[in-house]
């Protein structure tokens, strides 16, 4: 989300500790590091895996009618949860910028984070990623009387933009040769009332939540994407030998996933379809 919801702050490159004593969605976060069962690595609550994102991001990760976190993500975290011996998942609820800077990570709030998180060079200055779990575009959604197709019709209008995301920096990039304005919004649910309520003319984001959410609501639709190449991986911290063992729980337990057909169970129940192209895991 590519740099995938509020990514709260514009300029929060790094965030205070003060910022980051935000309430978990679920079981609490306990003092002091607990290791896994087995000998496994230590974690930051005992009994259970806890995993920072930014909700909402639909079908990645979402809260149900009972507040439960579900979503495509979310059966990546209980698969690595299960991988250590763990029976449960806490997610903390915090902002995106705080995680792809890594400061979740110096605070303790969280053994490995999630979001539909575009790769990339920038972003692996900060933290360790995963193997790659998702392929993903860039999409343009608008409302299907807008008359919008492309960039190039948003000429003197409005395009709203989540901040810290790579839509963000690719609709920035096209800016000039297209003659739009950027909107920035803190997180995707925000952006989306933003082309609801006709304050930008359109809004640009990862195709996954885009499509998903043209799917429910038949006046707008997804009326370009642009072939980006990104990959979603799952976040750890950087140079950590302890992080290293869980990143390597993800990473097996994406490949058994696949290798058992639950990957593309999870994939069809979340988007509808079988995916095109299935992730390279060695």
């Amino acid at each position: 989300m590519s740099q995938l919801t509020s990514r709260v702050s514009r300029y929060a490159a790094v965030v205070s500790l003060a910022s980051l004593a935000l309430a978990a969605c679920g079981s609490s976060s306990g003092k002091g590091a607990a290791s896994a069962p087995s000998g496994g690595p230590q974690l930051v609550s005992a009994n259970t895996l806890t995993v920072c994102t930014h909700l909402s991001y639909k079908p990645f990760e979402f809260k149900d009618s009972s507040g439960n976190v579900i979503g495509f993500d979310m059966d990546l975290a209980q698969a690595t949860a299960k991988q250590l011996g763990l029976p449960n998942v806490t997610i903390v609820d915090i902002d995106f910028a705080s995680q792809t800077s890594g400061a979740v990570f110096a605070a303790k709030k969280c053994d490995m984070a999630m979001g539909a998180v575009t790769i990339n060079d920038k972003r692996k200055k900060a933290v360790d990623f995963s193997t790659p779990y998702f392929s993903a575009t860039q999409a343009l959604l608008t409302k299907k009387s807008s008359g919008i197709t492309d960039l190039a019709s948003l000429k003197g209008k409005k395009i709203g933009v989540q901040t810290d995301t790579t839509g963000q920096e690719y609709a920035e990039k096209n800016k000039g040769a297209n003659g739009y304005e950027t909107v920035v919004f803190d997180d995707l649910p925000t952006q989306i009332t933003g082309v609801q309520s006709g304050r930008v003319d359109a809004i640009i984001n990862d195709n996954g939540p885009l499509l998903d959410f043209a799917k429910s609501n038949p006046d707008f639709a997804v009326v370009k994407e642009f072939d980006t190449g990104e990959q979603y991986g799952f976040l750890f911290q950087k140079d950590n030998a302890n992080a290293a063992k869980i990143k390597d729980a993800f990473n097996t337990a994406l490949k058994k996933s696949i290798d058992d057909g639950s990957y593309k169970e999870s994939y069809k129940k979340w988007f509808g379809s079988e995916p095109a192209v299935m992730p390279s895991v060695s």
